[in-house]
């Protein structure tokens, strides 16, 4: 005599709280005692909702005229059913404990949405998702998984419908697909659309063990062509024309990605800058190192796009930033949107904007830097959706077209070939060297303090590794990576103090 015990992890937005409301209704509407808790999250993208659901067969005690006593809180090794929003939330539940392979199944979207800690890290903090699929395919009893954001987004609906449809097709509760559906069209709102994701969900959880492997791209043969030169603006063709001529064809979509990136950001001139940069570099590669060209390309690209004050107004005021919220938030026809961007831009990063002479000016004069610092301190919330608010930051983002006489380029720039020198250094004589010196460019980027962090580690390395003529490939690696996983310094530090005093006793 036990009850079906049903955790529901959901963050904000997603409609856990309608699906536990489904599962309830769907319980007492054929006979079961239901009852129903939550445990909110700190936020919707810091924490996500535990949703409980107990039902009880009244049947099971109809003899003795009694109700049973349920449970408010899910306990590990104690649960048949975990529904999950995000693979992420799937793999919180295993570890939580709540899957279990001899008794739970579980229901999970495999799309990603990632985590503040992974998005906060200062290196590539994503969690593998590939090893989130495997170890919930290994703990469950059963695991239904495939990409339940996608299919919301088809049928212009929730989450929540999708999960409720593979529940209906795990045949893990005692209710058939009618009853489901019945229980939907009860709710009253949004039936047409949940119903259709309904339907779509539970076909797609017929085979859903097929599905999974699908559901994360796989390395596919490279079949990438540069686009037509046909009808393109004379600049751009150019740009275009440099790439299939100059560079391996192993490195083409990279680079036409890196273009378009440095086009966007500041102008096609810009973008041959980045050309001449890279075809110098080329020059002292092997020519089998397509590999080295292209990872080259890629930092080198975000490197010469940093985050200025013009770069982040620019992008808050881009049409498809607007087009994301709104699909985001799926807004209906007729509905307004009313957008608030929170900006606070420091006296460093204002005076980095402006003409490297201006801004000089405002870090040297104590008065100006606090005059200004008193005026900015606060910060402000601009509404980028109304005419007034995104005209401010449209003159913000016309900076760009001064970028190059900034102080903050000057200094990007300095850094960027200092990096690009001992790249081209390295290149003659250690090719894995090379490598993981390219990759050291992820110490410098974002702004305010990330940026200050970064610029102060990447300073330190270069000094140590331009010094070291005999520093190797792992050695560089081994800063690199103590320095994005420890901001405090602590960590490279350590490394620091363990190569010179390796390099002393290799003296003596």
């Amino acid at each position: 005599m036990q009850p079906y015990k049903i955790a529901i992890l959901a963050m904000g937005g997603e409609g856990g709280g309608v699906l536990a409301d489904w599962i309830v209704q769907l319980g007492e509407s054929n006979g079961f005692v239901a009852q129903t808790t939550s445990v909110p999250g700190v936020a919707q993208r810091t924490g996500a909702t535990i949703y409980y659901v107990e039902l009880f067969d009244q049947k099971q005690t109809a003899s003795q005229n009694q109700l049973p006593v349920l449970s408010l809180m899910p306990m590990p090794g104690d649960v048949d059913i975990v529904l999950a929003s995000e693979l992420m939330e799937a793999g919180r539940a295993v570890v939580r404990g709540l899957v279990t392979p001899k008794r739970t199944t579980l229901i999970a979207s495999t799309h990603r949405v990632y985590a503040m800690s992974e998005k906060s890290h200062m290196g590539d903090g994503r969690v593998d998702a590939q090893q989130l699929l495997d170890e919930a395919s290994k703990v469950a009893k059963r695991f239904i998984g495939f990409d339940m954001a996608k299919v919301a987004q088809e049928s212009q609906s929730v989450i929540s419908a999708v999960l409720f449809g593979s529940l209906a097709a795990s045949k893990a509760l005692p209710f058939t697909k009618e009853q489901f559906e019945e229980t939907i069209r009860h709710g009253g709102v949004g039936v047409v659309q949940s119903l259709k994701a309904f339907s779509q969900s539970y076909g797609l959880s017929q085979n859903a063990h097929e599905n999974v492997s699908d559901n994360l791209s796989e390395a596919k043969e490279n079949t990438f062509k540069l686009p037509s030169l046909t009808n393109l603006h004379p600049k751009i063709k150019s740009l275009i024309e440099r790439i299939e001529h100059a560079f391996p064809v192993q490195s083409h979509e990279i680079l036409l990605h890196g273009v378009r990136r440095l086009v966007d950001y500041q102008d096609p001139d810009y973008a041959h800058l980045y050309l001449d940069r890279l075809h110098g570099l080329k020059n002292s590669f092997n020519p089998q190192d397509w590999l080295l060209v292209s990872e080259a390309a890629r930092h080198l690209a975000l490197w010469m796009t940093y985050e200025d004050t013009a770069r982040v107004a620019g992008l808050k005021i881009q049409a498809s930033r607007f087009d994301r919220v709104r699909q985001e938030a799926q807004v209906q026809s007729g509905q307004l949107v009313v957008i608030n961007e929170y900006m606070h831009p420091r006296v460093q990063e204002i005076a980095e904007t402006l003409p490297s002479v201006l801004g000089r000016m405002i870090l040297s004069s104590k008065i100006l830097s606090a005059t200004l610092g008193a005026m900015t301190s606060k910060g402000r919330v601009i509404q980028t959706s109304s005419v007034r608010g995104f005209l401010l930051l449209s003159l913000v983002a016309s900076a760009k077209h001064w970028r190059r006489t900034t102080l903050r380029f000057k200094s990007e720039n300095s850094m960027i070939e200092q990096w690009l020198g001992l790249v081209e250094s390295f290149s003659q004589t250690d090719t894995a060297k090379t490598l993981e010196w390219i990759k050291c460019q992820t110490l410098v980027k974002g702004y305010g303090d990330t940026h200050e962090r970064g610029v102060k580690n990447f300073s330190l390395i270069y000094a140590l590794v331009k010094s070291k003529t005999d520093i190797s490939a792992a050695e560089v690696k081994a800063l690199r990576m103590a320095a994005l996983d420890d901001e405090k310094g602590v960590a490279l530090n350590k490394v620091v103090s363990q190569l010179e005093r390796k390099a002393v006793e290799s003296t003596n």
